[in-house]
C-alpha cells in the first residue's frame, strides 16, 4: 500500500476494512436489493409456475435492477458513508484526499463502476482481495478506501 495512505490512516486512527466484513456487507446488500426487486414485481414473479418462469421475469428486468443498485449505492454512500450492509458490518467508505465520506460525484462513478465490475464476473472484486490497501476496481475508480468505522 500507498506510504503516504499508510500514515494518514495512522493519523486519523483508521484501519482497512478486513475482505470479510466486506463480504458480508456485499451479501447483506444484495439480498436486501433482491427482496426490494421482488417486491416490485410482486405479482408477477409470485404468479409464476416455475422456477425458470421466475428467471425469465427477473432477468427482463435487468436494467432496472442495475440502475437500482447504482441509486442504492450512490445514496447511502454519499449521505451515510456507507450501504445498509456496511453500516451493519460497521464499515464505511471515505474518499483517500478527504479522509470523509465520498462526495456525489465521487459516490455515482463507485457505484457505476461497481456495477461495470459485476458485470465482468466480478473481477474487480478479485482485485481487491489481492491488492494491498482492499481497493477494489471501484475504489481505485473512485479514490476511496473503505474503513473499519
Amino acid at each position: 500500500m500507498n506510504e503516504e495512505i499508510n500514515n494518514r490512516l495512522y493519523q486519523e486512527g483508521m484501519t482497512l476494512a478486513p475482505v470479510k466484513k466486506r463480504g458480508m456487507a456485499f451479501f447483506i446488500d444484495e439480498i436486501l436489493l433482491s427482496f426490494l426487486l421482488i417486491i416490485a414485481i410482486g405479482d408477477s414473479f409470485f404468479e409464476a409456475q416455475n422456477v425458470e418462469e421466475m428467471i425469465i421475469l427477473t432477468n427482463t428486468f435487468v436494467l432496472e435492477y442495475m440502475a437500482m443498485k447504482v441509486v442504492y449505492q450512490a445514496f447511502f454512500v454519499m449521505q451515510y458513508g456507507a450501504t445498509i450492509g456496511k453500516i451493519v458490518m460497521k464499515i464505511r467508505v471515505i474518499e483517500i484526499s478527504t479522509m470523509q465520506k465520498p462526495n456525489v460525484i465521487v459516490a455515482l462513478n463507485r457505484a457505476v463502476v461497481r456495477v461495470v465490475s459485476e458485470m465482468m464476473f466480478y473481477l474487480g472484486f478479485v482485485w481487491g482481495v489481492m491488492d494491498p490497501a482492499r481497493q477494489t476496481w471501484h475504489d481505485k475508480s473512485a479514490k476511496t478506501l473503505v474503513v473499519n468505522a
